[in-house]
């Protein structure tokens, strides 16, 4: 039976930052995708934002990770030269009623470290932002966006540089955590092929799959796999460029950030993602969805036209809380947890999970280096 020191489950940004800080530390690594490439699931169906940690609590994974995450993304692709750019994003009261929102957005944001946040009344917005309509706003200049394909590219290359090695079209379809180690049996995607490969060390960053991998881990107490709840989210794009030259936001909705407006790097606009509940993994979007939209979006921007958004791509959050729930925490559960040496599961690793992505990394690699 072949045996490899390290075993990273997703080839995701995630799964890639942590094969880059683990080869990086001298260790062999092995990281399986059960897909024919990397990224193709949650990492490249997003809205590619670098996110300011303004909205997660104090104390929390998402505070601490997406903060400390957002320096050194910003920082990593200033290096490798990946394209990025730091335009801001303004988070807007379209109401009264709302602005008391803004309000708690601020305190939570200074709470959490997420740095600074300007308040802005509704003419020093439209100073900024000509076509925008809000009763008043907070400038998050810290907020920025993001080639996440780019990323990944440059983390699998560092990852490789360092001597990971990367199986795609690899599924791992079972598991048993044996005494020193655990066992893996995998297919190929392919031709079918089952085979079986050991590791002393196991980083579960699968994502959308991370909790069926954890149930078929044979030795793993069941009540250490939590239940899955996935939310999908849709995405319009919008024929012609959008008069917007700042990424804008509603008042946060139960779920998500409310249906937004975000840039790419050559300036053409997306909106979304709405919080549509689901079972299963459906990409399609619905191209009847756009009634909710135009009316999301007109309360912010009313000059957008009829006819002008089209359905582009939707995207699926392995989220650990349900409609009507608390959002959930990033769940980074090691051996201190379920008591198996040498397996990290993450769970619920979605949005600011691209942001924090290389201070997950950090944090997954340290847990494992107790581990000798």
């Amino acid at each position: 039976m072949e045996e490899v020191d390290c075993i990273v489950a997703g080839a995701g940004v995630v799964g890639l930052a942590v094969a880059r800080a683990l080869a990086g530390r001298g260790h062999e690594v092995l990281v399986l995708e059960a897909a024919d490439a990397i990224g193709t699931g949650t990492s490249s169906r997003n809205s590619e934002v670098i996110h300011a940690g303004l909205y997660y609590p104090p104390g929390s994974l998402k505070a601490e990770l997406c903060v400390a995450g957002r320096a050194m993304l910003y920082g990593y692709c200033a290096e490798r030269g990946i394209a990025h750019r730091r335009c801001g994003k303004l988070i807007v009261a379209t109401g009264a009623g709302q602005e008391q929102a803004l309000a708690a957005i601020a305190d939570n944001a200074r709470a959490s470290g997420a740095g600074e946040l300007r308040q802005l009344t509704a003419a020093e917005a439209r100073a900024l932002e000509p076509a925008l309509s809000c009763t008043a706003a907070l400038l998050s200049p810290q907020t920025g966006i993001v080639d996440s394909h780019a990323l990944m590219l440059s983390l699998l290359g560092d990852a490789e540089a360092a001597g990971a090695m990367l199986g795609l079209n690899t599924e791992i379809v079972s598991g048993r955590i044996e005494a020193d180690r655990i066992v893996l049996t995998t297919r190929n995607a392919q031709g079918g092929d089952i085979f079986e490969i050991a590791t002393r060390r196991l980083v579960n960053a699968a994502g959308l799959g991370a909790v069926a991998l954890a149930g078929a881990l044979d030795g793993l107490d069941p009540r250490f796999v939590p239940a899955l709840r996935c939310a999908k989210g849709n995405y319009f794009s919008v024929a012609g460029r959008a008069p917007f030259r700042h990424l804008i936001y509603p008042v946060p909705e139960p779920g998500g950030l409310g249906i937004h407006l975000t840039l790419d790097l050559n300036g053409i606009a997306r909106f979304g993602p709405d919080v549509e509940w689901v079972d299963g993994l459906d990409y399609a979007v619905d191209p009847a969805r756009a009634e909710r939209f135009y009316g999301a979006i007109r309360t912010y921007w009313p000059g957008l036209p009829d006819d002008a958004l089209q359905p582009a791509y939707s995207g699926i959050r392995p989220k650990l809380s349900g409609p009507g729930e608390a959002n959930a925490d990033f769940v980074i559960q090691g051996p201190e947890a379920h008591g198996i040496a040498g397996l990290v599961n993450l769970f619920g690793i979605e949005s600011p999970g691209l942001t924090s992505c290389l201070a997950i990394a950090g944090r997954v690699a340290e847990s494992l280096e107790t581990k000798k």
